[in-house]
């Protein structure tokens, strides 16, 4: 499969490497300083683009990719709220493609079903109240994460005393999601269900970027033979 890269950070190095010992070609990498590249045949040459950027310059980086007819699988997370509905739009009525997970760790996947399934169940036990922490490297712009909200997001839909998530709360209709931000931390998302009686707690910690630039990978891979707007449940059916 030819891919080609937009954002060549720690983690567009990381999927790099991993992509090569897959038997992938990386046909173009593209970064902050040859934008131009986009215009470029081995670009639009590549099958799918994958994107690790900044918040501001995700949604700019889809409409790009698409121009030139390649499909994109993205990371980058803050961008949602403010063209979410037009990248929806994209994906459902013009023909478009994008994979967009905030986490894609095959690990933080497995984590999100228990964090869905635990809802579900702490939903009939009103004596346990729940809130949720993340942890992530000081590098790190938007907050809370984009893998926190996607979970909060579960918590909510499944916990009918939570009306939605918020930070710093103490308001106990909300969910509360609390971020830190330390050293290299590639992230550790926290979720604990306290009562009088004990507590129970959930984590995932990264132990580092691979498994999230191998989750990268594997997305792209299902990409390629795939359209319209994805994501982490497509490909995994838990």
């Amino acid at each position: 499969m030819k891919i080609a890269l937009i954002g060549y950070g720690k983690m567009g190095k990381m999927i790099e490497q991993i992509a090569l010992e897959r038997g992938h070609e990386i046909v173009s990498i593209i970064d902050i300083d040859n934008q131009q590249d986009f215009d470029t045949p081995a670009f639009a040459s590549a099958d799918v683009a994958i994107e690790f950027t900044a918040p501001q310059a995700a949604y700019g980086n889809y409409l790009k990719a698409w121009e030139k007819g390649v499909k994109v699988v993205s990371g980058s997370t803050g961008w949602m709220k403010e063209h979410g509905d037009e990248v929806r739009k994209a994906c459902t009525e013009e023909g478009k493609t994008l994979f967009w997970a905030s986490n894609f760790s095959i690990g933080v996947a497995i984590f999100s079903a228990v964090n869905r399934y635990l809802a579900k169940i702490m939903n009939q036990f009103p004596q346990y109240d729940v809130e949720m922490e993340e942890t992530h490297h000081v590098h790190k712009l938007d907050h809370p994460s984009g893998t926190a909200i996607t979970l909060a997001e579960e918590i909510v839909k499944n916990i009918d005393r939570k009306e939605a998530w918020k930070e710093d709360t103490t308001d106990k209709k909300y969910l509360r999601v609390d971020h830190i931000r330390r050293g290299e931390v590639p992230g550790i998302h926290t979720i604990r269900y306290d009562s009088d009686a004990d507590l129970i707690t959930i984590t995932h910690d990264a132990h580092s970027r691979k498994g999230f630039a191998l989750g990268a990978v594997l997305a792209a891979e299902y990409t390629k033979e795939h359209q319209g707007l994805l994501t982490i449940s497509d490909m995994f059916k838990f």
